[in-house]
């Protein structure tokens, strides 16, 4: 396992100097096509030197990528992500965030499995519709990990930055649960169904992970406001990430919505009230540097596990199908909460079509497809999530600048 972790870290170093050096992309889009070089580079060397194409599969298959994903990667990159969120610029959008995280995700869940069901049928392939509401779940809600790296040198106004940051950071916990709990009920069948069960399952995972979020949060607040020593504090807010998300598991709530509050709560309130200047500036660096690294490892393996997953040619055209599906469903399931709450008047011009483009899906959707029971409709979903996934950043993050200042000058021309 060390030796397989030296050679990622070290492969993502070296394309993180390629890109810095010369193609000069956002990280993330520049390391994941990289890797997906690197994977299409092996397969084909596969027909000359099948063995050795043979053991970088099995060396790769040795990562568990779904636990790899929601039990390492997630708590520490969902905690680093909020950090450097203001409270105050979410509370001035929280009727749109909230509403897009939550109304917005349950929404593009049944329409996204709806729209599924149909392209399978379309296609002679027959899943039970509550398989293709799961896929509807892992794919629906957008990636704070994509959305945060990619993002990040997009030319946005900062409302719509906010918008996007704050709701992605929070439907991303909403998606997982809403996931969970219909795999729950998979898993029972519908003759266990019921409207009181399901709330439940829902509001134990969501409002659990909430709490603790801000007991976690507090506590880690006392515990830095005592002391003033960096290191320390340092510590603490790496025990309240691995420690919190690790509670969070055993109680099963929502360790993603706990690693939210907790990196907001800290970012924000301990921040301000319980850090000198010198451990503030240490703990933004060491958390700064911490995101970089492990986004670097996320978005080079995104491309690299490629390799060990089943394609097969319709897999591509229904993969394609629901990347384009996936748009459609993002922008209704946007649209339908601001003409609901009349909030629609309130947002900036285009900003529904700026985050339909701009929801982009990533690492989690492809780790809560692989974490799937062996059922017939896994592989497909999986297949079809890497392209989804593929899509979402190769082309929506690539284009989103350009996408932009297309919007503006549309706007502009309009306007005169």
């Amino acid at each position: 396992m060390f030796f397989l972790f030296s050679a990622l870290i070290s492969l993502a170093a070296i394309f993180s100097y390629i890109n810095i050096r010369f193609i000069k992309m956002p990280s993330g889009i520049a390391l994941m096509m990289l890797g997906t070089v690197a994977s299409l580079a092996l397969i084909v060397s596969g027909y000359f030197s099948i063995s050795f194409t043979e053991t970088v599969k099995r060396e790769l298959q040795v990562i568990d990528f779904s636990e790899f994903i929601l039990g390492i990667l997630l708590c520490f990159l969902l905690f680093a992500g909020s950090l450097h969120v203001k409270v105050s610029e979410i509370r001035s959008s929280a009727k749109s965030i909230l509403s897009f995280a939550t109304l917005g995700t349950v929404i593009s869940t049944f329409l996204m499995g709806t729209l599924v069901y149909y392209i399978f049928h379309a296609f002679d392939i027959h899943f039970p519709y509550l398989a293709c509401l799961l896929f509807g779940a892992l794919i629906s809600p957008t990636d704070p990990i994509a959305v945060l790296g990619i993002l990040k040198k997009a030319n946005l106004s900062r409302s719509i930055q906010i918008k996007i940051t704050g709701e992605s950071l929070f439907n991303d916990g909403i998606g997982v649960v809403v996931f969970a709990t219909l795999l729950q009920v998979l898993n029972k069948g519908t003759e266990n169904l019921s409207f009181i069960s399901v709330s439940e399952v829902f509001l134990h995972e969501a409002l659990g992970g909430i709490v603790a979020g801000l007991v976690i949060g507090y506590i880690g607040f006392r515990l830095m406001k005592s002391v003033d020593h960096f290191q320390t504090e340092i510590m603490i807010s790496l025990a309240m990430v691995m420690g919190g998300y690790s509670l969070c598991n055993i109680l099963h709530i929502s360790g993603p919505l706990a690693m939210v509050i907790a990196g907001l709560y800290t970012g924000n309130k301990s921040r301000a009230e319980a850090m000198s200047d010198q451990t503030r500036d240490y703990l933004e660096k060491f958390w700064e540097s911490t995101d970089e690294i492990l986004n670097a490892l996320l978005f080079m393996l995104i491309g690299l596990e490629i390799i060990i997953v089943d394609f097969k040619p319709e897999h591509f055209v229904i993969g394609l199908i629901a990347a384009i599906a996936l748009i459609l469903s993002r922008y209704v399931s946007l649209w339908i909460p601001a003409m609901l709450f009349r909030f629609r008047n309130d947002l900036d011009n285009r900003t529904l079509e700026i985050m339909t483009w701009g929801g982009l899906r990533g690492g989690i959707s492809i780790a809560l497809a692989l974490s799937l029971p062996n059922e017939p409709y896994k592989n497909i979903f999986v297949a079809m999530t890497f392209i989804v996934v593929m899509f979402s950043i190769l082309v929506q993050g690539f284009t989103i600048g350009r996408f932009i200042k297309a919007i503006s000058g549309h706007n502009k021309a309009s306007e005169s």
